[in-house]
Order: C-alpha cells, then structure tokens, then sequence
C-alpha cells in the first residue's frame, strides 16, 4: 500500500479509527473484492459475468428526452378508463359533486403511492421484481403479482383495441353502417330485422354485427373470425411498438399520447356546437351534495383514482427505472397526475356535450311518437278534442307543449291513464341514462355521431382516438412485464416480447368467441380490482415500515437535491395504508354481498339480462384472484424459511472512475449492523444506522461472525493474507 496513503497513515497513528467499512473503502482507490485477494468466501471471479453487470449498470436504456418519458407516463396512465368510466362516475355519483371526493382522495392516495412508485423505480433502476427483491426480500413476490396482473390486464385489455379497429374500418361509409336496421327480403315482402326493431341499430349493431354474441357465457359459440382478425392486428402493433423496448415506444408515444387530446379538444368545440349540448354539460356539473356523504360514492372514486394512475401494475416503476437519478421525479409525479385528472373532466364535458345532444334528439323522436298516439285516440274518440289546450299545434309540437298535454290527459284520465301508454318524455330522464363502458363507445356515442355531420369523419376520430388511448396503456401494461423480467433473467428483449404477445395472442381467443364478451366483463370486474389493492398495500409498507420512510426520504434527498414535503412522510406511512385497508375491506365485503355475475344479451328479447355466473365461471374467477396473489405468500414462506437464496448477503460492487457503486440487493434485518473499525481488539463495534455493513458474497451476517478478533483491525473478519496486512 502506499506510504501516503489514508490506510498507513491512520496505521502510524495514535487515534483511534471510527470510520466504517463503508467510509474507508469510499476514500480508497478503487478495489474489486471478487479480483482481490482479500475474499472471504473463496468465489472465483468471473471476469466475463462482472463485465456484464458493468455493462447493464452503466448501458441501461434511457429516455431520449424527458418529454418523451412524460408523454410515456402520460400515456399509460391516461386510458380508456378516463373517457368512458370516470363520465359515468361522475353522473352516476352527484355531478359536480362527486370531484371532491376525487380531487381529495387524488391528493392523499394517488398522488403519494404514485410518486412512490416513480421515486422507486428511477433510485434502483429496475422493474417491479428487482425493486422489492431489493427493498424487502421477504416480499419479492409483489414484483411477481404485478407482473400476473398487467398479464391479466392486458390479455382482455388488447380486445378492447381489436373492437375499436373493428369499427374504425366500418366507418370509411357513408351512411355508418349502424345508421339504420338492416331490412330482410322476405319474397315479395322487406321487413326490418326484429332483433333490431326491438332494440335500436347502434345496439344491433354491436351485440350482433360485431360480436355476434352469444345469450349466455356457457355458450361458446366458436370463434367470431372479424374479431380474431382485429385482435390478431392488434397485438402485431403492440408486438412492433414494443420490440425494440422504449426506444421503439418512446417514438409511437409522440403520437398515441399527444393524439387523443387533439381529438378532445375537436369533439369538445363541435359538441358545444350541437344543439342542447348545453343541457347535458348543466346536468353534469349540477351537485347533488347529499352524495358526498355516501361511503359508495367515496370507494368508487377511490378505486377510480387508483385505476387512472396505474398503481401497482409495474409499468410506472418501468418506466421511470429509465431515468437518471437526477430527475425530478417530485416534479413528474403532480404533472402527471393533474394532467390525468384534467383529461377525466375534458373527457367528461365532450361525454356529456355529445350526450346532451342526444337526449334532446331522443326526446323529440319520444314528442313526435306519442303525439301520434294522442292523435289516434283523438280520431277513435278515446280522447276528447276538449283535453288538447288551443295553442297545442300538431304539426310543430314542442317538448313543453307535450308535457303540458300530456298532464292534463294523466289528472282527467287518472283512472285509465296506463291503458294510454303515453310516456312522459322528459329531458332529465334522457339525462339521467347513465352508460359506461362499451355501452358509451359502442353504442350511445356511435348513435350520437350517426347525427352529426359528416359524420364518417367523426366516427373515425373517434375510434382513431380509443384506439390510441389504449396503445398508451398496452405499452405501459407490456412493459410492467418485460422490464423486470428481462432485469431478472436476462432473456433477449426482441425474444421475449415477440414470444410474449403470441401467447397473449393464443390465450385471448377466449375473448373473441362468441361468448367472449362475458370473459372481458369477468377479468376486467375481477382479475385486477383485488389483487392490486393488496399489492400497493404491501408496497407502501415495504418502503414505510420495513425499509424505513426516515430512510427512503433521506434517499429521496440526495437523488433529487431537496427534501420532499413532510407531506409525503406522513401519507406513506399512515394515511395512505389506512385508506387502502378500507378501501380492500370494502371490496371483499361487496363481493360478499353482491354475487358475481354478468348482463348478457339475450338474442329473442334483443334485451340485457342480469345472469349469475355458473359454478365452472366461478371458479375460474376465484382462481383469478388466487392465482394474482399467490406469488406473496409463495416468495415470503420460500425466503423466510430459506428454501431458496434471496441473495440477502450478496454485495455486488463494481467501481467507476473511482468511485464505488453499489447494488445492494436483499439485506437482512440484522444487516443493518454497522461495524467501527477499531484499532483496539477488545473494542466491541458500535452500530451506525445510518449506512449499512459492507459483507461479501456468502459472508454471514456481522452478528454471526466469529467473536474472536482477527487481524489488525479487531473486528471479527477472517482476513486472507494480504500484502497489506502484512505491513
């Protein structure tokens, strides 16, 4: 060693050493233990095998820019779900009203778990599994769950895509193929398609051109092939999008993040446009304030919040484990998540512009046909022409008119009014229709857009747009399982992901039978809802309670150059884990109350019927659950029994231009240990919790080691012979 070293210099003097290992080695030049003679557990270095992790270390992928990377969180978190599920929502649950509790639990779920997260991935640089592997061994299976669930996720998640290409084909027509009910020759005679005469053409359209559904999910019906094609189409898109990893996504974000809004913001100014587009903007945001109080109203926006930022699925560790750790991920985090919140209430106000538009449409065709109901009673005496007040003129009937007629005849003919069959024919209850889902895209806003027009043009924007929001989210879900297996088990990218979405591919068949809509309502009600729950729960406690939120923001100070809010120490540690545990309980105790079941479309009714799965759906909906939570408790029996090497001890260190790097994977508890070095033997090592014991490969932990004092330093090491011990 040389003379003027820190080491020899502190060898030749009086004072005692109170540095740690840690310390020491941080002010020496650089040493590989593994290369040195100075290895404790006789493993052989493998020159080729550290070359590797160097490479990995140093060569992750990046960002392009960090507009890239925003766009790619923004992507992902912004989905379907904001244009046809937080509308509904909010109609269903108080308006104006139900953005308060949103906006509330915005701030103290999701904005903290998903800074969590992003915090997370960009500090360790891994996905989902290397993460927790790294913060808590024992609950290494998180990682695992989350790559089941995004599996889950996204197997029924790309059948949504292949709908939406389905129709965004169909609407290069004009009229749009769903304009009118088909007409049947019969002989000499043409009728219309009663299936579609009972229902509407935008309904027939769906349930039968479409899907060609089956009345129930027992009956399979074979593979619908259109369906096949279109979900075959979309995951070859995915599959390209994601080959080359985020530097092949990072380009199609530009356009499948940045597109949607376009097509907002122009579906926003020409449904302003249309006639009482107003009426249903006014119904939106009118607050029925007694829904604040409602627990129902609080565990559905709750879990809505949780859904739009994509907690727990792995894709947002995913993607920030791409960054520097410079980043400002504090930064990132509240843009992105008011960016989510604002697209919901963009999306929001053109939802119910278009569907005001066609409450009012709806209305009149209710005015024009029970104003021809009264007329024939009228001509056949039923009514007398001394009901119909003077200004009431037929031939340009107005609603109010309607509804004053339609008052007098229901107090005079109180006792006979229901043999009339008159409806009353009122805008609110158009209003009050609430849809969600595929029932919005597919059916009221493909109506709505048969009233516009141009209206080819509009259907296409339209499925143009739903298309792109769930590209963002497929990428995001792709990469919640390629990063952290692709980090773990170092297989090929273009490999793993070509071979990846040809299984997705195969297994999603199921989707496209015929009965294959009732699959996606079971996986989309049941395969995630749960599962995630129960991962974020143990994520926040991962990080709060066993890694150490004094730990984790000291961490946070460092990488991103200031101390984030106090704010963020006690959401993490309290606030966010009490609302999520309510928030799971909640959702068991409604499973238990309200037994699974589907709406399925019954072909000779052309209506919905409520069905109770049957005993074999049953248990593959349990199993769902099961099979998505079982990587928790498989990992954690596995690790703290010891049946298989958590790596707890393993201390891989590599050295860069003079400075040390370290990968500390998987540290017991009692590896907390910090050990002074002292000059004196008889010195019992202190602990310094701050920093952690520097062990090598298959060292055991400090506290196990031999008492006795070993070497100059008296710390308990059995030290090989080294030059410089022997000085």
């Amino acid at each position: 060693m040389p003379k003027n070293s820190k080491v020899t210099q502190r060898e030749h003097s009086n004072e005692h050493v109170t540095e740690s290992v840690a310390d020491l080695l941080a002010h020496e030049e650089p040493v590989d233990y593994k290369r040195s003679v100075l290895n404790v557990a006789g493993e052989t270095w493998d020159k080729q095998k550290d070359a590797e992790e160097d490479l990995d270390s140093e060569n992750r992928p990046a960002w392009n820019s960090k507009l890239q990377y925003i766009l790619a969180q923004i992507g992902y978190s912004v989905g379907l779900g904001n244009v046809w599920r937080f509308p509904y929502l909010c109609q269903k649950n108080g308006g104006g009203a139900y953005l308060v509790p949103y906006l509330v639990l915005l701030i103290i779920i999701g904005l903290p778990l998903f800074f969590l997260e992003l915090a997370v991935g960009q500090r360790i640089r891994r996905g989902s599994i290397g993460v927790w592997n790294y913060v808590c061994p024992r609950l290494g299976g998180i990682g695992f769950a989350s790559c089941l669930v995004c599996l889950f996720v996204g197997l029924y998640y790309n059948v949504i895509i292949g709908w939406s290409i389905f129709y965004f084909f169909k609407s290069f027509q004009y009229p749009l193929p769903w304009n009118e009910c088909p007409i049947i020759n019969n002989g000499t005679t043409a009728i219309v398609e009663a299936e579609c005469e009972k229902s509407s053409a935008t309904t027939y359209f769906w349930y039968r051109e479409a899907l060609d559904i089956s009345n129930s999910i027992s009956e399979s019906g074979g593979l619908n092939w259109k369906m096949t094609v279109c979900l075959l189409t979309a995951w070859s898109i995915v599959c390209l999008a994601m080959i080359k990893g985020i530097q092949s996504s990072g380009k199609v974000l530009y356009f499948s993040s940045l597109f949607p809004y376009v097509v907002l913001v122009c579906f926003l100014v020409r449904g302003l446009l249309l006639r009482g587009a107003i009426d249903g903007i006014l119904h939106m945001f009118t607050p029925k304030l007694d829904k604040m109080l409602d627990p129902q109203v609080w565990r559905e926006a709750a879990t809505q919040v949780f859904f739009a930022l994509g907690l727990g699925f792995g894709g947002v560790i995913a993607f920030s484990s791409y960054n520097k750790q410079d980043n400002n991920c504090h930064f990132d985090a509240v843009l992105v998540s008011f960016i989510n919140f604002f697209t919901s209430v963009l999306a929001t106000l053109v939802v119910f512009a278009v569907l005001g538009f066609k409450a009012n449409i709806m209305n009149e065709k209710c005015v024009v046909e029970n104003a021809e109901k009264i007329l024939g009673y009228l001509n056949t005496k039923v009514l007398s022409h001394d009901l119909i007040p003077p200004h009431v003129n037929f031939s340009h009937l107005t609603a109010k008119d309607y509804s004053e007629m339609y008052k007098v005849i229901m107090t005079v003919k109180e006792n006979h009014f229901k043999e009339l069959s008159l409806d009353a024919c009122l805008l609110e209850d158009e209003l009050n229709k609430s849809v969600q889902g595929t029932g919005l895209a597919f059916i009221a806003f493909t109506e709505a857009m048969t009233h516009f027009p141009a209206s080819p043009f509009w259907s296409v924007m339209f499925f143009l747009m739903l298309i792109n929001l769930g590209l963002g989210s497929m990428i995001g879900t792709m990469a919640g399982i390629s990063t952290p297996i692709i980090d773990t088990f170092k297989v090929r990218k273009e490999a793993f992901t070509v071979g990846c979405c040809i299984f997705a591919f195969l297994v999603g068949l199921i989707f496209v039978q015929r009965s294959g809509n009732y699959f996606v309502t079971m996986f989309d009600d049941y395969s995630a809802t749960l599962p995630l729950t129960v991962v974020v729960i143990l994520e926040n406690i991962a990080v709060a309670w066993i890694y150490g939120t004094k730990k984790f923001m000291q961490e946070l100070t460092e990488m991103l150059g200031f101390r984030p809010s106090r704010f963020y120490y006690y959401t993490w540690k309290y606030i966010s884990p009490i609302c999520m545990a309510v928030l799971m309980t909640a959702s068991i105790i409604q499973l238990g109350v309200n037994p699974p079941g589907y709406s399925a479309w019954i072909k000779e009714e052309a209506s919905e019927k409520f069905l109770y799965y049957p005993t074999w759906a049953m248990a593959i909906l349990i199993s769902l659950i099961i099979l998505a939570t079982l990587p928790l408790p498989v990992v954690f029996i596995l690790r703290q029994f010891h049946l298989v090497s958590d790596g707890s001890n393993a201390l891989s260190v590599t050295y860069k231009k003079g400075r040390m790097m370290k990968d500390i994977s998987n540290l017991e508890d009692n590896d907390e240990t910090r050990f002074i070095l002292s000059k004196v033997p008889s010195e019992t090592p202190s602990p310094m919790p701050t920093h952690r014991s520097y062990l090598g490969p298959g060292s055991s932990s400090p506290m196990e080691m031999n008492s006795t004092p070993n070497g100059r330093y008296g710390s308990g090491y059995h030290l090989a012979s080294t030059p410089e011990s022997e000085l």
